[in-house]
């Protein structure tokens, strides 16, 4: 214990010097974290970008986490300065340093809780400096929560599904399954906010991403409402297991029909990806037999390259509309892009 805040106290003297009293990324005042793998000091919101560099940058805190001699005396050995003049030292002059304030939007959002209904107040970040959205739980010391890349950040107004009239659901990719959040704020004016936000850091990101692209190329790709969403059945590969009712939510710009136990779960439990015609892909109208547990008459088969799948809709203006918005994306060529959102978990191996 003893040695414990030795180090600590060795930290916090290290991180007063003149040479690492500001955060090396974006020079705020007085950091409090640290990368023992870099030997820096940097601020809290910068911590979040290291965090998603795990192979590159380690973070600890130098107030709450444990340090052994040999990471003190590699700070010690190093620190901001030092790594500055070695990491940057072919960094063009010309070249935007980060600053404390770089920030598009922040403020207070009431968020579900991932495994169950309730809606806590948190904080949320948007950082231009590295294309990220944050967030906070009520102890802002220990770090955001999540941090999220905008790379692949979408955006829709779901007062109907959340139950409340300026409610927002955020989705992202996260170890290749679809991630939601579902927040609201009081006030009408600050949830448009949000959501203009959102739009502008997406609109800085594929600008970054595709210099050469145009706005009117861009402005699809930076958010979207989805084709078609709602419940249906579904049955397993064998389409002998009993159906069981699922949300499902189409999404034709990444050409994935993905879905849910329920409208407001928090990750997928499995997607399809739908080609094109020319590559095997197609969907009908159907009356399944011999199917077990189905309560809803009204079926759906999409055929892939792989296998068919069957699905039941409660309705038979359900079955139309689901048709017709399936063929709607079976229908248009593949894009290069959709190649890469072609890699994902296959339904069959999902529940």
């Amino acid at each position: 214990m003893a040695n414990r805040e030795k180090n600590k106290k060795t930290l916090l003297e290290l991180a007063k010097l003149s040479q690492n009293c500001c955060c090396a990324d974006c020079g705020a005042t007085d950091p409090d974290w640290a990368s023992c793998t870099l030997g820096i000091f940097v601020c809290l919101n910068c911590s979040g970008t290291h965090r998603n560099l795990p192979s590159v940058s380690r973070i600890k805190s130098i107030r709450l986490d444990f340090w052994d001699d040999e990471l003190v005396q590699f700070m010690k050995s190093n620190g901001n300065r030092a790594a500055k003049n070695f990491y940057e030292k072919f960094v063009p002059v010309f070249y935007y340093q980060p600053q404390p304030d770089d920030y598009v939007y922040e403020g207070m959002l009431w968020k579900k809780g991932k495994d169950n209904g309730q809606f806590l107040e948190r904080k949320f970040v948007l950082s231009v400096h590295d294309f990220t959205l944050k967030y906070y739980k009520e102890d802002e010391s220990k770090g955001p929560k999540a941090t999220i890349s905008v790379k692949d950040l979408n955006a829709t107004f779901q007062p109907e599904k959340i139950g409340h009239a300026h409610g927002l659901q955020i989705t992202y990719c996260v170890e290749n399954h679809t991630r939601n959040l579902f927040v609201y704020h009081k006030n009408g004016q600050e949830i448009v906010n949000w959501f203009n936000a959102i739009r502008a850091i997406r609109l800085a990101y594929l600008k970054t991403a595709f210099p050469t692209a145009s706005n009117e190329e861009l402005i699809p790709w930076i958010t979207r409402n989805y084709l078609k969403e709602g419940y249906m059945e579904k049955t397993g590969p064998l389409q002998r297991e009993p159906f069981k009712k699922r949300w499902f939510i189409l999404d034709s710009l990444d050409r994935k029909l993905l879905y849910f136990k329920t409208q407001l779960d928090a990750i997928e439990l499995g997607v399809v990806f739908i080609g094109p015609e020319n590559h095997g892909y197609s969907v009908r109208e159907c009356v399944p037999k011999g199917t077990r547990g189905n309560k809803w008459k009204c079926g759906v088969i999409v055929e892939t390259p792989d296998r068919q799948f069957v699905f039941m809709c409660e309705q038979e203006r359900d079955q139309r509309e689901w048709v017709e918005a399936l063929k709607t994306i079976i229908s248009k060529p593949m894009m290069p892009q959709d190649y890469t959102s072609k890699i994902i978990t296959p339904l069959n191996q999902m529940c």
